[in-house]
Formats: C-alpha cells, sequence, structure tokens
C-alpha cells in the first residue's frame, strides 16, 4: 500500500474516531453512526480518486466537497431529486426545510436528543465537512498537525454540548488515538524518505519513530491526567467526576457566573421551541396560584455586555433560613406552602422556587447549596434538579400600592451593589426613564410608569430577536420596539437603575396553567422579570412584558394621579402583527387582563408567519451557485472546445474525401495533420517542430508504439502534409480524415487511463488558446501603438508646416541681405 493510501485511511479512521464524541449528544448513540461512516468513506474515495488524476492540487478540495455534497442530497432528499439522482429546486426546497426543522429541533430538545431528520443532515453534514478538511490538510497537502484542528472542533462542540462534559474523556481518548495515528503515519513516511540519505537507515529510522510514539503516548496521558492532579487549573475533562466543592464545583459562587449564559440560551430555546414540553408542576395553597411565580436565579450585576449573578457565597443548606433581604421584621405576611415535582425534561443546577423562600425539604440536602444574596438553591458535584420532588415554603407580601409609595430610601449597602450601571450605557436609557417618569415623585409611581410603557407604549413581544442585553441592544429595542422578555426585563432594570430605583433581573418560570392551585409549568412559560426594591418590603416583582405572566395586583392600583400621556397603541392593529396589550373584554376582570390563557388574551395573539423566501433564492445563495456554475464552466471549457476543434477539423464527424470524392484544399490537409499532433500532445507526445512532418510522424510511432497500419495512416497524413507545404501542386490521399481517426485511436490504446482522462478533461493543446489570446492582445498592442502614431501625426502636422513656413521667411532675409551685400563686395572690387 502506497504511503498516500495509508494516510487516506488514517485520515478516515481518525474522522470516524472524533466523530464518536458526538454519541452522548443523543437517544440512540449510534443512530447516525451508518450514515455519518458513509460520508466519511465518500469522502476518502473521492480524495484518492481525485488524486489519481492529473489535476491541480487546489482543485481537489472542491471538486472532492461537491461530491460529498451529493452524496450527502442522495441519501437524505432523494424523493426530492429530479428523476431520483439530479439536485434541483425542489431538493434545495427540501434541504432548506430539513436544515429549518434541525434549527427548530436544536432549540426544543435538551441532551441527548431524538435523532431526528433534521439534526440528522446538520450532524452528518458538520461529520462530512470536518471529513473533507482532514482529508484535504493531512493527505492532499501533506499537514497531518493542522488536521487536528478541526478534530478538536468537533470534540470541542460536543463537549460543550454535552449534559455531563466530565464524562467526555473516553471519547477524547477514542480522537486522540486517531489523530496520534495520522501524526504516525505521516511521519513514518518522512522518517523513511529521510533514512535513504544515509546508511543504517531503517534502524534510525526506527528509533526517531519509537521517540515520536513516546512523545505521543506521554502528552495524551499528561491531557487527561494533569487535570485530576491539577484541581487549580480546573477540573478539565473529569469536571462531572470529582468532588469539588466551593465555587468551582458548580455551586454557582464567584463573580460573573458563567452559567448565566446558560440561563438565557435555556430560555431563548425553550421560548422559541415548537415543542411546548411539560417542565414541572406544582401544587400550592396559595389564594393566588395565578400570581405564583417560581423563581430559579437573579442576575443582579450589568458588566455593560450582559446581566450576571454577581458576587454570590453559597453556604450548607441551614436548618432555619434567614430573614429574606430587606423585609420589615413586623410585616403582615402569608405563608405560603408549594410542592414541585421536576419532570425529566428540565435539567438545571437551580431549584424553581416561588420568592422569598422561607424554608425547603429536600430528599438529599448535602449535594446543594444555598446563596442568602439572591435567595437560590444550586446544586453541586454534577447535582442537577431533573426528575426532584422538593416542598418548598416561601412568603406572600401582602403590599398595597399607598405602603410601597411610602417606602423609604434604600440601605446604603443595597444601592452600592443594585444600582451601578456601566459607564458605555446609551444616554437614551436614562433619557427615556425620565421622559416616561416625569412627574412621578415615588420610586413606586416610576416603577408603575416604566410598566405601563412597556405593556402599553407599542412594545411587539418577538422570540426572533437576538438575545443579547448589553448597552446596544437595550439602545435598539427601545429604538425598534421589538423583543421578548429578556429584552424588557434588561431595560427596564437598566431604566429603574438610572432612576436611583434598585433594581436586578429575575429568571424562572411563570406560574403555567391549571385548575385551582394544582399547576404545570411548560417549556414556553420560561421567563424573565425585573425585581425591584423597596425598604421594609424587599424586592417585590413588575412585570413590563406585554401578554406574558401576570401583572402583580400592588402594581394595577393607581391611586394617585398620572401626567403621563397614554402611549396606547391604536385598536386597529395590521393583520400578521401581534398585539402589544392584553383584551379589553368587559368579561374580564382586569387583574385578569393581564395573564396569558386568561379571558380573551389568546385571542390576542397572533402567530408571525415567516414570509422570507427560501434560503437558496436569497441573492448570497444564487452568488455562490453563479460562482459555482462559473468554476464547473471553466474546468468543462478545454474539454468542450477541444471536441468542437477535433470536429471541425475532421468535417464534424465526415470523412475528409480525397481522390474518391471532393478535392481536399490546403486549409483542410493542414488541419488534419493539426489534429493529429495535437492528438499526440494531449496523450503526452508533445510536437517537435524542427522536425519534418514525415519525421515527426515516424517519431510519434517510435515513441507511441503504433501498430503498422496506424503508423502507415500517419505517414500518409505526413506526406500529404509536406506535399501541400513543398509541391506546387498536390493530391491529397483519400480518406485522409480515417487516417487521423485510426492514428488518434492507436495512440489511445496505447496511452494510460490517466492520460486518456487528462486528454479528455484537461488536454495539453489546449494551451493554443492562451497563445492566441497573446498573439492577439500583441496584434491588438501594435495596431493601438499604429493608431496613436497616426494620431499624434495627424496633430503634430500643421505645427511641423507652420514651422517650416517661419523657417523659410528667415532664410529668405538672410539670402536677401547676402545677395546685397555681396554687390557691394563687388562694386568695392569694382572699384578698387
Amino acid at each position: 500500500m502506497t504511503t498516500r493510501a495509508k494516510l487516506t485511511l488514517c485520515a478516515a479512521l481518525a474522522t470516524a474516531l472524533a466523530a464518536l464524541c458526538l454519541s452522548p449528544l443523543f437517544q440512540d448513540p449510534f443512530a447516525l453512526a451508518p450514515h455519518g461512516l458513509l460520508l466519511i468513506a465518500v469522502t476518502a474515495g473521492a480524495g484518492a480518486g481525485l488524486r489519481a488524476l492529473p489535476l491541480p492540487r487546489a482543485l481537489v478540495p472542491p471538486l472532492q466537497l461537491l461530491v460529498v455534497l451529493y452524496v450527502l442530497m442522495l441519501t437524505t432528499v432523494q424523493s426530492s431529486m429530479s428523476f431520483g439522482v439530479l439536485p434541483g429546486p425542489g431538493a434545495l426546497d427540501a434541504v432548506s426545510t430539513l436544515l429549518s426543522s434541525g434549527g427548530d429541533d436544536i432549540q426544543a430538545y435538551a441532551i441527548p436528543a431524538p435523532a431526528s431528520d433534521g439534526l440528522r443532515l446538520i450532524v452528518v453534514g458538520s461529520v462530512a465537512l470536518v471529513a473533507v478538511l482532514v482529508d484535504t490538510l493531512a493527505v492532499t497537502y501533506r499537514r497531518a498537525a493542522a488536521a487536528g484542528l478541526p478534530l478538536l472542533a468537533l470534540y470541542s462542540v460536543s463537549g460543550g454540548l454535552a449534559d455531563s462534559p466530565g464524562g467526555m474523556w473516553l471519547w477524547f481518548l477514542f480522537g486522540a488515538a486517531g489523530f496520534l495515528a495520522l501524526l504516525y503515519t505521516e511521519g513514518q513516511d518522512r522518517l523513511t524518505r529521510w533514512g535513504r540519505v544515509f546508511h543504517g537507515a531503517g534502524r534510525s529510522a526506527t528509533a526517531l519513530s519509537n521517540g515520536g510514539r513516546r512523545i505521543g503516548v506521554i502528552a495524551l496521558a499528561a491531557a487527561v491526567l494533569v487535570p485530576v492532579f491539577a484541581p487549580a487549573v480546573g477540573p478539565g475533562l473529569f469536571g462531572g467526576l470529582g468532588g469539588h466543592d466551593g465555587a468551582g464545583g458548580g455551586s454557582g459562587s464567584g463573580k460573573g457566573d458563567e452559567r448565566s449564559l446558560n440561563l438565557v440560551v435555556a430560555l431563548t430555546a425553550n421560548l422559541r421551541s415548537n415543542d411546548d414540553t411539560p417542565l414541572l408542576s406544582f401544587s400550592t395553597d396559595a389564594p393566588d396560584a395565578d400570581q405564583l411565580y417560581l423563581r430559579i436565579a437573579a442576575l443582579s450585576e450589568f458588566n455593560g455586555q450582559e446581566w450576571l449573578p454577581g458576587q454570590q457565597s453559597p453556604q450548607a443548606l441551614p436548618t432555619t433560613m434567614p430573614a429574606p433581604e430587606g423585609l420589615a421584621p413586623n410585616l403582615p405576611t402569608t405563608s405560603v406552602r408549594t410542592k414541585v415535582t421536576v419532570s425529566e425534561q428540565l435539567s438545571t443546577a437551580w431549584l424553581p422556587m416561588p420568592y422569598p423562600m422561607s424554608w425547603l425539604e429536600l430528599p438529599n440536602t448535602a449535594d446543594w447549596r444555598f446563596d442568602p444574596q439572591g435567595r437560590t438553591v444550586s446544586g453541586i458535584n454534577g447535582q442537577k434538579s431533573k426528575g426532584l420532588t422538593y416542598s418548598v415554603g416561601s412568603v406572600d407580601v401582602n403590599a398595597t400600592a399607598a405602603q410601597l409609595r411610602s417606602a423609604g430610601p434604600a440601605p446604603d449597602d443595597i444601592a452600592k451593589r443594585y444600582l451601578d450601571l456601566p459607564a458605555n450605557l446609551p444616554s437614551v436609557v436614562a433619557d427615556t426613564a425620565r421622559d416616561v417618569t416625569r412627574g412621578k415623585d415615588t420610586p413606586y409611581d416610576r416603577a408603575v410608569a416604566l410598566q405601563q410603557y412597556f405593556t402599553s407604549g407599542g412594545f411587539t413581544y418577538n422570540t426572533k430577536i437576538d438575545a443579547r442585553t448589553g448597552p446596544d441592544a437595550i439602545a435598539k429595542f427601545l429604538q425598534d420596539k421589538e423583543g421578548f422578555c429578556v429584552h424588557f426585563a434588561a431595560t427596564m432594570a437598566a431604566m429603574s437603575r438610572s432612576l436611583g430605583i434598585p433594581a436586578r433581573v429575575a429568571i424562572g418560570f411563570t406560574p403555567g396553567t391549571g385548575n385551582g392551585t394544582d399547576r404545570v409549568v411548560r417549556s414556553s412559560n420560561y421567563h424573565a422579570w425585573p425585581e425591584l426594591y423597596f425598604s421594609g418590603y424587599g424586592w417585590m416583582r413588575f412585570e413590563p412584558t406585554p401578554n406574558r405572566g401576570s401583572t402583580p395586583l400592588y402594581s394595577v392600583q393607581q391611586a394617585a394621579p398620572t401626567n403621563t400621556p397614554s402611549a396606547a397603541p391604536s385598536s386597529a392593529a395590521p393583520t400578521g402583527q401581534p398585539s402589544a396589550q392584553p383584551s379589553s373584554s368587559s368579561s374580564c376582570p382586569p387583574q385578569q387582563q393581564h395573564r396569558i390563557g386568561d379571558c380573551a388574551d389568546e385571542a390576542a395573539l397572533t402567530v408571525h408567519r415567516d414570509t422570507s423566501a427560501p434560503w437558496w433564492r436569497s441573492w448570497p445563495a444564487l452568488l455562490t451557485a453563479a460562482a459555482v456554475l462559473l468554476l464547473l464552466a471553466a474546468l468543462a471549457f478545454p474539454m468542450l472546445w477541444r471536441t468542437r476543434l477535433r470536429r471541425r477539423r475532421l468535417g464534424a464527424g465526415r470523412h475528409l474525401a480525397g481522390a474518391d470524392g471532393p478535392r481536399l484544399t490546403d486549409e483542410q490537409v493542414l488541419a488534419a495533420w493539426a489534429e493529429l499532433v495535437d492528438s499526440a500532445w494531449d496523450l503526452g507526445i508533445p510536437p517537435d517542430e524542427a522536425r519534418t512532418p514525415r519525421g515527426a510522424a515516424r517519431r510519434l510511432a517510435e515513441d507511441a508504439r503504433l501498430d503498422p497500419d496506424a503508423a502507415a495512416a500517419a505517414g500518409r497524413v505526413a506526406l500529404a502534409t509536406e506535399r501541400v507545404m513543398y509541391a506546387r501542386e498536390s493530391d491529397a490521399p483519400a480518406h485522409l480524415g480515417g487516417d487521423v481517426r485510426t492514428a488518434r485511436a492507436a495512440l489511445l490504446v496505447r496511452a494510460t487511463r490517466a492520460r486518456r482522462l487528462r486528454a479528455l478533461l484537461l488536454p495539453a493543446s489546449a494551451v493554443r488558446l492562451w497563445w492566441r489570446a497573446q498573439d492577439r492582445a500583441a496584434a491588438r498592442r501594435e495596431r493601438t501603438a499604429e493608431r496613436v502614431a497616426a494620431l499624434r501625426a495627424a496633430v503634430a502636422g500643421p505645427f511641423r508646416r507652420l514651422g517650416r513656413n517661419g523657417g523659410s521667411g528667415k532664410d529668405a532675409g538672410n539670402g536677401k541681405s547676402g545677395k546685397s551685400g555681396g554687390n557691394g563686395k563687388s562694386g568695392g572690387s569694382a572699384n578698387g
């Protein structure tokens, strides 16, 4: 087996072993294995076949990618292809539909996910792309080390999505073993070639090769084991297996917890999902169960890019919970008991609970930590809420609008922590907050005005907006007035801080649906809302998102007059756009007009219809398709040009007649000879201009080892050419075109398969096109130079004539003076 063949097999093996890391992402670990292995094999076979052809190295990867894409379409959307084998608009539409379905599946399903058709296309297509990249780098360009980058990307994506990243160490070993095998094969080839320069090659190469293997094994062992024995650098591959406690163990401690991103991502994915999956259920004795939000975490720090949990201090679950932050001791409250059952579809490190929590009953409290700042409970050592049932007590603060309006200023520690805003916050945020709350004297009235601004100010709920909460995203949200709960909550919290009201963003669930006190929470109930601080009453929830959740009763009762003009949009909303305010049905109580699913709220919502054209009809796809067509046309042009030239030289398939038919012209004879010369050139026998036609024919017969009949046919064509070139008059032999075809057929028989294929696809005689273009360019430059010279002469002609006329007058004057002088001189002589 050749070295290139070994590299091809090792590249395919490395890709297949690295692709095993995708197994934990699916419910059936080997559901996609046959399809992925097929495309990896197609990639290897296409690469080997294309490299066997005399093609430029740069053409191999795009042609290889085209082959792989065709097989991918053939195995996924064959029923939509023309005649079952030709890609067409129907196949492209089918691919677009599958890709869109796969994107929805990514947002809808948790890990491990079912192997749907859309996910199959995305994942298997990605594996095929990685296979092409690895084969290109390792085999086509002989850069096996660089081929580790796409393999690492494949592992990194799967490791980042896996439910337990610590369990990825086994798949890492598989991928690393494949990569080391690829490096070893390439190194063995290089060492063998080096060893041919000196004696003892085998021993030297073997020693170096063994040393390389030892280095690879040591590096692999270090990558796997060092994170275990050096916890300062993080748990690494075994993060989900170790028992690291504290901040690094998943307790959610530390400033800027990275899991805030996971919360926003999970919230966004569930809101965009078409599959409204039940996530949990709860039963409660709260009198207003439809007001009971289940809170997961609070984001208290705004760093200018996103909202983060901020500084936390997790501790073991105490027997007696401390009093809620900011709650006055003598404030009358109501105790609420809630039993929560989390389904297998919800796997989060936080426990969903009503706020503020006062006690908690868990089956096992050792793996859970309590954070008094955010009053949240999170798991450690990989503990998740999936499948858990627990009971939690909470406090219902029975505050009224008058009480909140009379609340005093926030303590210094609260103000210092929850009023901080980034320096890069656009001024439009504070300016809009002041405009909306103009005339409001208390923090409560300002908070209610902000809430009303969002719920009845023409804002549109749209989950397709990018879930960013940075300063630019807030400014764009205020300008476009379009977003979903993340944008409403983050913007109201930032505007509240600009008005001096301590605020933070909470993430959790709305009360869901149900009868009475038993309710079911689904993925569409994921929600974000702002919490504002009022001294003596603690953190109070507000609801700025229109048509989502339930508006707190204390923020609906408006006892104080308001000077803010109504910003409610017209009731005649255009068709296809969702209403920004709830229904105002007369039969619906005011407190229920703010809850989706109650009264006529559902009728006020319309579904966003995606009227955009299919992806393949957009201009980037059209430009890409045009570029591909141009590339294919450029590759096929030499073959088409050569075929057309041969038909023209030989009479478009008709035999060139000789003595038995119409007399051949000299041009036809020379064309037949040129065709014979170019046919030999295409098959690897270049022309020799120093030889006579008969000498060239003899050389052709010897180099190609032609049989006697073919050699005689070539000789007759050469003889006819010499008669045209050197004789006064000549008669061409009969069937001259048949002689050319006989000689060419013999040349094809004697040539190798590779030379025949190259003669068809990339004929060497096509260089005549370049020569012809150069000759035409030179002739064009010469004609242009002649025209410029003629134009210059035409413009300069009158000036030359004017100069000659002026010179003649001067000479005439001089001559006249000389004549007079001469006369004087003659006169003087005569007188003398």
